[in-house]
Formats: structure tokens, sequence, C-alpha cells
């Protein structure tokens, strides 16, 4: 959930771990700090707020000119404790030798809090981490074990997640990480060390990474490096990849918000999500191809995620179903490790997630793998947790998202199980060639993707009616079929970026109980494709219309009847049932987006929220 950076180099380290926060930010915008040694002290600044009190906060101190080239920093969600200056990160040990940065929950520190308090140790935060920069501390200056046994030490009595890095100014060259559960990534280029929580600060200054797993520490000390077992005292052997990741992701470019860039960026993420995946009689998922007869054979499916990629869940559902004829079951990540799952080496486990470091998502994932099932990662990242502990998986390749509400990874998602789905039936015979070939008819891009730049087109109008309803204190979105998930998708989207309350149903079921919220004052957003379900969805809108409810519709359809019914109609092109889910999807996340500019909300870092969801 938090963002973490460090560096050891030559450079001086303050720019480098500030433009690291910056990049790092999406992930927690509580309260930020910086550490480094100098002149045998370690030197603290922290902030509560953004990045930005930070930066001021540093620009204003004289030594901030001669930082010196070994620093960590944090950008801080909160957990255990209030987000303020006194909890936010880095923390020291009572002897001020150790200072920490962490990402993640030590879920037992209450009894070590009272064991180190029965040592005479002082705390001077309400957070759980300072109990564990307390307990390196505490064994550190009994003077039996070194720095490096002092760390491990530490780590192997806390229960919980972490993802940690620690100095000491006994040992001003060296720089100790370590991670369970929260992700950490090591940048190599020589004579200098980069750490983030994921490659974002890093791939400004190095394509060299290691990805550290589980259980494992880097020992950076001087020019050198290595990676050891937190358990043991033994080196292992690890991996540097080299990757390939575009800088300009972290660019606004000519917009104003990330959000805004990324809901235009699915012109083409969309397309980079197909390419190479398809010919026209055939689907090509080659990160599944080790598995596939296997899950061809599987006779039932799980999807779990949280979140967006839930919603995009519900749609792969609805297709593979639909096309396939598998019977799929969609769980939120977090009851799936709870619940009596009934899996055995026939079920395919397709796990979804953006960042591919959801806490609740990875512990779904460990026990898919204990019960024997095929897991299967849909992922916008490689090399995540999410990449590395699915036995086989396919990326979304729709490029780094910096808004923390997901626009692009959610209609990347939705075209990779659209896809599986047409594999899975090709497999299976259970749709025609003829039918196949239709779907993956790529003469039809080009079509495709002009109908999303025709809804683009339309943000002038679509502004206009969000700052209509901007004052509305609640939503229902209404949809059907595969436009169900689409409905709570975009009342997600309201309610993350501009704090209203919404609420998405099926169409049918709001004359069960949301229908007496139904008042003048209260917008109600339909999504009507002409399909099968257009004639029962005109009688729901004429249920909420007989009410005095403002209706606001999106369809592809000409029909008169509608523009008699709304207040408010966005028209989209005539398209496929698929890609009208996209261009509906689409037209949701630029209403939910003006809602909140005219709100003045903050709409790439809304509060309470953050991208990564690394804690439980």
């Amino acid at each position: 959930m938090c963002g973490i950076v460090a560096y050891k180099g030559k450079k001086d380290c303050y720019p480098i771990l500030l433009s690291g926060l910056k990049k790092l930010e999406y992930r927690g915008y509580d309260s930020a700090g910086v550490a480094s040694i100098i002149n045998n002290k370690i030197s603290i600044t922290k902030r509560a707020g953004k990045v930005k009190e930070l930066e001021s906060a540093i620009n204003s101190k004289k030594s901030s000119k001669n930082c010196g080239g070994l620093g960590i920093a944090h950008t801080r969600w909160a957990t255990h404790g209030e987000p303020n200056q006194k909890n936010a990160h880095p923390h020291l040990d009572q002897s001020k030798k150790i200072s920490l940065v962490h990402n993640g929950i030590i879920e037992n520190y209450d009894p070590i809090k009272k064991f180190l308090r029965s040592k005479k140790v002082t705390f001077k935060s309400d957070t759980d981490t300072e109990v564990l920069v307390q307990l390196i501390g505490y064994f550190y200056n009994q003077g039996k074990l070194d720095f490096e046994e002092s760390v491990r030490a530490a780590l192997q009595r806390v229960d919980g997640a972490y993802g940690i890095v620690v100095l000491n100014i006994d040992f001003p060259e060296m720089m100790i990480a370590a991670r369970k559960g929260s992700p950490l990534v090591l940048g190599i280029k020589e004579g200098e060390f980069f750490i983030g929580s994921d490659i974002s600060p890093i791939v400004s200054y190095t394509q060299q990474i290691i990805y550290l797993n589980d259980s494992e520490m880097a020992v950076i000390n001087k020019n050198d490096y290595k990676i050891k077992s937190v358990e043991k005292d033994i080196a292992l052997p690890k991996k540097v990849e080299k990757i390939d990741y575009k800088i300009d992701d972290f660019d606004k470019g000519k917009f104003k918000h990330f959000m805004h860039k990324e809901i235009h960026e699915q012109v083409t993420t969309i397309a980079n999500t197909l390419k190479s995946r398809s010919n026209k009689n055939s689907v090509l998922l080659h990160g599944l191809s080790e598995y596939w007869e296997e899950i061809k054979s599987a006779e039932k499916i799980y999807i779990t995620a949280c979140g967006t990629s839930w919603h995009a869940g519900l749609i792969g559902k609805n297709l593979i179903e639909r096309f396939a004829n598998v019977p799929v079951h969609v769980e939120y990540a977090s009851e799936f490790r709870y619940n009596h799952s009934i899996m055995d080496n026939k079920t395919v486990v397709i796990a979804i997630s953006q960042s591919g470091e959801t806490a609740d998502t990875l512990a779904a994932i460990a026990k898919a793998n204990d019960y024997g099932a095929i897991t299967i990662g849909i992922c916008n990242v490689p090399g995540s947790s999410v990449s590395r502990e699915t036995k086989c998986g396919v990326h979304t390749r729709c490029g780094h998202e910096i808004g923390v509400a997901s626009t692009k990874a959610f209609t990347a998602q939705i075209t990779v199980l659209y896809f599986f789905a047409l594999k899975l039936a090709d497999s299976k015979k259970t749709m025609t060639k003829s039918l196949m070939r239709k779907h993956l008819d790529l003469s039809m891009w080009p079509r495709y993707v002009s109908d999303i730049k025709s809804v683009l087109r339309k943000e002038k109008s679509i502004k206009k009616i969000a700052e209509k309803y901007q004052n509305a204190s609640d939503f229902l979105y209404l949809g059907r079929g595969l436009n169900f998930p689409v409905a709570l998708e975009g009342a997600l989207k309201l309610k993350e970026i501009s704090y209203i309350h919404a609420e998405g149903y099926p169409a049918a079921e709001m004359k069960h109980g949301p229908i007496a919220l139904v008042d003048k004052n209260m917008p109600n957003v339909f999504i009507v494709p002409k399909d099968k379900t257009y004639d029962k969805i005109i009688s729901n809108i004429e249920e909420i219309k007989s009410r005095k409810g403002k209706i606001i519709i999106i369809t592809d359809s000409r029909d008169k009847i509608l523009r008699d019914l709304a207040d408010d109609l966005i028209l989209v092109p005539k398209t496929t049932h698929y890609m009208f889910v996209v261009l509906a999807t689409i037209v949701l996340q630029l209403f939910s987006y003006f809602v909140a500019v005219a709100k003045g909300c903050d709409v790439d870092q809304p509060r309470n929220l953050a991208k990564s969801v690394t804690v439980e």
C-alpha cells in the first residue's frame, strides 16, 4: 500500500528519492518522509500530507545540499496510527542508530510492543512499524548480533507482511532490504543501487532488475550486493532481469490528470492487449500454452479479484459461460481465501490484478495452488507477484496506470477474458468456425478504434451532463446481462473519485428495494444496448420515470422512445455486444471524471485510497 524508495551510490540521494516518491505516490499519500546518513547521524525529514510538502521542507534545509549517497524514503497509506507527521516513516530505534521504512502490517505488534516496553523501550509513534525498528535496535544494541543478524532475528519474530529497507549509522555504506507479502524491487547499475516498491522509481536509472521473493533480503554493502534468506544466513542465486518500460507512462502530457490521459489511452491499450494474440481462425495466448490441455479439460473455473478487477471477472464469467459452456464462479479474493471453495487439479482459478501485488488476491492464489488447481494470472505488471505465483498467465500490456481509479486496466482485462473465452470455446468445440472467424475478424479493428475515438469526441457533451449532476448525493447505475458489471464499475468510479454515494444494480432488481430511494433529485444511469434485454429495460426505465427520478441513458439505439424517456441521453456507435461494453465503460469513466473535476476533487489521488492494496 505504501511506497518505498531507497538509493545507494555516488549521487546526491535527495533528488533521486523525491523523484521516486512522486512516482510511487499513487500507493499512498497520507504522509511522506526521507532519511539519510549525514555527519555520522541519521537525518530524518517527514511531513503529513503529500510528497510536495516533504519536498518543500527538504528544500528549506541547508543540509539538503549535502545529503550523501545513501538514503531511504517512504510515502504512507495509513493502517495503524493517524496520518500525521508523528506516524510518518522513516522511524528510528531508541538508540537513534537505526532507521527503517516499511510497507505492510505487523500483526503481532502488540505482544512485541509489550515485550520491548518491559525492556525500557520508549515509543514515539502509534504505528506497528515502529515495533519492528525498535526490535531490530534491541537485538543490535545488546552487542551480540551484527546489523544483518539483528535484522534477520527481528524478521523471524514478526507475523504479517513487510517490505522494508533499513539503515544503520554504524554501517554508513550498508543498506538492507527484505520482503514478505509486500513487493520490493532491486535495481542495479555500476556503483549504484536502487530499491522500490515497484519499478517506477527505478526505470529512469537502470533496466537491470532483481525481483525479491518472499523471505528474501538484499544486503547492499559498498559496491556489492548479496541476496540472502531471511530464515538462514545463506546466499541465494538470483537472476538479474532486463526490463523494457516506457518512461513517458509517468508523464501527463497534455492532460491535467493521469486518469484523463489513461481514459484516452484506451484507443491504443486495447489494441496492445490484442496484438499478436489471434489470427483469422484462432486465439493465440502463448502464456497459457504449457497448461492449456489441463485448462480446456477443467470441470470448474473460479475467477477471483478485488474492486474493479472483480467487475472484469463478472464480465469474464458471462463470456466464458456463454461461449464455452463451462460453469464459472466469481469471488472476491478477500472472501475466497476463507470460503470453503471446492477445488482440485481439475479446477482453474483465474486471478485478476492490475498491479499484481494485491495481498488478498495473492492469498487466494496461494490457497488455489495448495489445492492443486491450475492458477492463471491476468495482470498488467510483468515480474509482479501474481505473475510469479500463478502457474501461467496473460499480461494486459496497457502500460503503467497511475490514476488510482482504474480505467485502461479494466478494459484491457475484459479484452483478455474475451479472448480467453473464445479460445476455450474453440478448444471445446462450443462455437462454430464461422462464428469464431466473425469474432476474430481483424479487419473490424479499425472500425472499433474509430468507435472509441467517436466516444472520446463526445467529451464536451458528457462534461456538460456531469456538471448538471455534480451536486447529487446519490446515484443508481442500472444494466442487464453483460452490462450489469458495467453498472457496478460505473458506480464504483463515481464513488472513488467524487465521493458521491452510488449503487450498481441489475436493472430489474431495483424494484426489490432501491426504488424506495428514487425521487425527483436522484439521477439514475441506465446502460441500454439494443439487444434481447432492450424491451425489459425500457420497462425498468418507465418505473423510475413514473416516480420522477432523473434518467440518464447510455445507448446505441436511435429509437425515439429512449429520447422521450431520457433527461439526458448519450449515444454511442452501433457495434458488437463486446464493444458496446467497452464504449459504455468509457462513457461512464468520463462521466465520473468530469463530476469529480466539477466538484474540485483530487482525481488522481482520491482520499483514503491507494492504487495497490498490499495489506489485508
